[in-house]
């Protein structure tokens, strides 16, 4: 049995209120909500400058989800969303966590708030430091910092014992520099979040069609004759899609929507943008609705393809495009070997539906051939998370629909930038080419041997393999599987370093000697030597855009990310290397010469990057152009059905977020559009499941996973009834990651498999 640390957030319940299932998004309450939380973080004047100015083509880029903004115009009443709007609020809060701060509450005290309370706290004014035997972090001087992380990294007996994580919310600048230091350094452990989320997307989509991005762009939504949302609660995590669903629709074009939770955000959507639309009923965007089992999606997506190939047979060449099979595509035979392999009543009965309604779905794609597929994590983080995102690249092969208008591959980023990090080559697999850019460019000898991972640096940490761990934003102990296991890794490191805007639990899950190193915001002004600056980011659909902040910054002693790497790295090697670090920190041009010099695409990057709205980055799948997989064509895959077998006692979990949530930021305590108010500790669960296991609603329960010969335990949640497919069950992270191993991930991409946990439950 493990034990409970301040790792974990406190079990305590906050008043758990019942209300109405909403069946509409957005709308009049997404704006009230909005300007609420706005407007408890900084006065109207500041809230104006920001809202006006984010994700404007002269502002800055939102720190929320990764959705694309419009090529063309943008509304100038709110180019955001709600869940926009609470990302900046979180962001230029003019609350702050100070020297005086920290002097008044203890390491061990703020352990024990919740993470709501941690992140309410405000903005960090000042270095930090936690040294051996101190109860209290205590101000540094950045000098004084830096000397001191150059020195435990030279003290390492290896480079490779050294971690350097990166969150989304980097620039592309700072992460080129960030990734350039680290490889100068010699090592590749650059995990990233990627690997806790569309890893799965990246592994697949780069077999199967040559590149790990997806194919379409916001305009093909205005083009799709149907569209599949797999897996994913547009209308809290990316609202902005709803717009591009609303263009869908208005053009003709159906939608799938396929989720073990019907959400609101998948139903009906209010856009705020029009005033007809917010009093009135708004627009119906899911023609059709299959409420799969977890993980159910590889048996529904196989039956939908037995249902093409049977319709196929009796009309050859009107459901499949077979000139694009033959020219464009290798591994049809065995693809259709395996479907006649599988009895398709069993496989409906797997995905937990009904014949009816899947032939429905069969249907649609019988009779359409411009067909976007959109998903996000509700795919990745399964065991069989690589299998679910191939089997979506194989229904849409063999309706020929990627590489043309209005079709293709949509995998939904997180993060505002966490596909720009990777563009930049935060990787801890770097493909030989870019290291040999990086050789040429640099004059060194870049590692060649591949890095930790998310799941193998916390391993080798725990191991004592790794001894230092930096952090490029993020909250990493919220972030990752298997809490308790993750913070004893932490906490052995000599020391663990956060480059961060605001308090988080990492904060007070520490190595020996702990550092906290306070940046600049997206919002904030970039002032080097004078001369403001520049970053950029690039969002879900590979565009590569400008970002300026607009905002004084919140403190004096604030550092951007580029300067913080810049000084690290000049504290680290001295007068060892040729590169010009403390150049780079001046004048982010010369950053951005080098990004061109070592990565394909982008040309005239300086240029470019000044005209309004940027740059579509190359995309070979977007070209109907494959010749970079292995076989030189898109490759169809055979894939395995989720073998996860439960006992009568047992049940699937998944973790899910509250509407008042971006990743492991907690707006608020309030699920909204689930009807469930003032509580975290809740956990989903089907009424029948509920009296089959002898409870009643709003009985507390432990949930139990017994993996890997341990026992996890996440104690006290509150049992709360829904409409979820029976045998399965949803809870909150960061609250029940503490249940999910570390061995429990996906085949290939190593992604915790946070979807899909065998679960058991104890009254408390």
């Amino acid at each position: 049995m493990i034990k409970r640390t301040n790792a974990q957030p406190p079990v305590e319940f906050t008043g758990l209120k019942s209300g109405e299932v909403e069946s509409t998004a957005a709308g009049l309450k997404a704006v009230t909500s909005a300007l609420k939380h706005v407007l408890d973080e900084m006065n109207l004047p500041r809230a104006l400058t920001v809202l006006n100015s984010m994700n404007q083509k002269d502002g800055f880029d939102c720190s929320g989800c990764a959705w694309p903004d419009p090529d063309g115009k943008r509304s100038r009443l709110g180019e955001y969303c709600e869940n926009g709007a609470k990302a900046i609020a979180e962001e230029a809060t003019t609350k702050k966590v100070d020297p005086a701060f920290f002097a008044k509450h203890s390491v061990n005290e703020i352990g024990s708030w919740s993470d709501y309370r941690i992140g309410k706290s405000g903005r960090i004014t000042h270095p930090m430091v936690l040294k051996p035997g101190d109860t209290h972090y205590k101000p540094i001087d950045w000098k004084e910092a830096f000397d001191l992380i150059g020195s435990e990294l030279n003290n390492l007996d290896s480079p490779h014992e050294a971690v350097f994580y990166t969150s989304g919310r980097t620039s592309n600048e700072a992460a080129y520099m960030y990734q350039l230091f680290v490889r100068e350094f010699g090592t590749n452990n650059l995990p990233d979040c990627s690997n806790m989320c569309h890893e799965s997307s990246g592994a697949g989509l780069v077999e199967t069609l040559g590149i790990g991005k997806g194919s379409v762009t916001l305009e093909d939504f205005k083009h799709a004759e149907l569209v599949i949302v797999m897996g994913q609660n547009p209308g809290t995590n990316h609202p902005r899609m709803l717009s591009a669903l609303e263009d869908t629709k208005k053009n003709g074009g159906k939608i799938i929507s396929v989720n073990p939770l019907i959400e609101a955000g998948l139903m009906n959507f209010k856009n705020p943008q029009k005033l007809g639309h917010l009093l009135g009923k708004g627009v119906k965007l899911t023609d059709l609705f299959l409420q799969v089992k977890i993980n159910g999606d590889v048996a529904l997506l196989k039956a939908l393809m037995i249902l093409l190939l049977e319709a196929e047979n009796k009309n050859k060449g009107k459901v499949f495009d077979l000139d694009f099979i033959e020219q464009k595509t290798s591994g049809i035979e065995a693809l259709i070997a395996d479907l006649e392999s599988h009895d398709f009543s069993d496989l409906v009965k797997q995905a937990g539906l009904q014949e009816k309604e899947v032939r429905e779905a069969a249907q649609l794609l019988i009779e359409n051939k411009k067909i976007i597929i959109c998903w996000a994590m509700g795919l990745t983080q399964h065991k069989n998370g690589v299998h679910n995102i191939r089997e979506v690249v194989n229904l849409l092969l063999l309706k020929g629909s990627i590489g043309k208008k209005g079709a293709g591959t949509c995998p939904v980023r997180g993060h505002s930038n966490v596909q720009g990090d990777r563009t930049m080559g935060i990787w801890e697999k770097p493909k030989p080419q870019f290291l040999d850019n990086l050789k040429k460019e640099f004059n060194f000898e870049p590692p060649r041997v591949h890095g930790f991972d998310v799941v193998e640096a916390i391993e080798a940490m725990h191991e004592n393999k790794a001894k230092v761990f930096i952090g490029m934003g993020g909250n990493f102990i919220s972030a990752t599987p298997d809490t308790e296991f993750t913070a004893e890794a932490l906490r052995k490191c000599n020391l663990t370093v956060h480059v961060s805007t605001k308090l988080n639990r990492s904060h007070i899950v520490h190595g020996k000697i702990a550092l906290i190193l306070p940046c600049i915001t997206r919002s904030e002004k970039d002032v080097q030597n004078g001369k403001p600056q520049i970053v950029s980011v690039e969002d879900s659909m590979g565009v590569v855009h400008s970002s300026k902040g607009k905002l004084d910054p919140l403190s004096k002693h604030l550092l951007s990310e580029l300067a913080i790497v810049s000084k690290i790295a000049q504290a680290t090697f001295k007068q060892k290397s040729q590169t010009d670090w403390a150049g780079f920190n001046t004048n982010y041009d010369l950053v951005r010469d080098k990004i061109e010099a070592t990565i394909p695409g982008f040309e005239n990057f300086n240029e470019r990057i000044r005209k309004p709205g940027g740059f579509y980055l190359p995309n070979n799948s977007r070209e109907g152009d494959f010749t970079p997989t292995k076989t030189g064509k898109a490759n169809f895959t055979i894939n395995k059905v989720s073998q996860v077998a439960i006992s009568d006692q047992e049940f699937t979990m998944m973790t899910i977020r509250t509407h008042d949530q971006f990743n492991t930021t907690i707006y608020g305590l309030h699920d909204r559009y689930r009807g469930i108010y003032n509580e975290r500790r809740v956990i989903l669960m089907n009424k029948n499941d509920i009296e089959k296991q002898g409870f009643n609603a709003n009985d507390i329960v432990d949930i139990i996973c017994e993996d890997d010969g341990v026992k996890r335990v996440a104690e006290k949640f509150i049992v709360y009834p829904y409409d979820i497919p029976e045998k399965c069950t949803a809870t909150y992270f960061p609250e029940a990651n503490v249940l999910v191993s570390l061995k429990n991930k996906a085949e290939i991409s190593n992604t915790p498999a946070s979807k899909s946990i065998v679960v058991k439950l104890r009254k408390s």
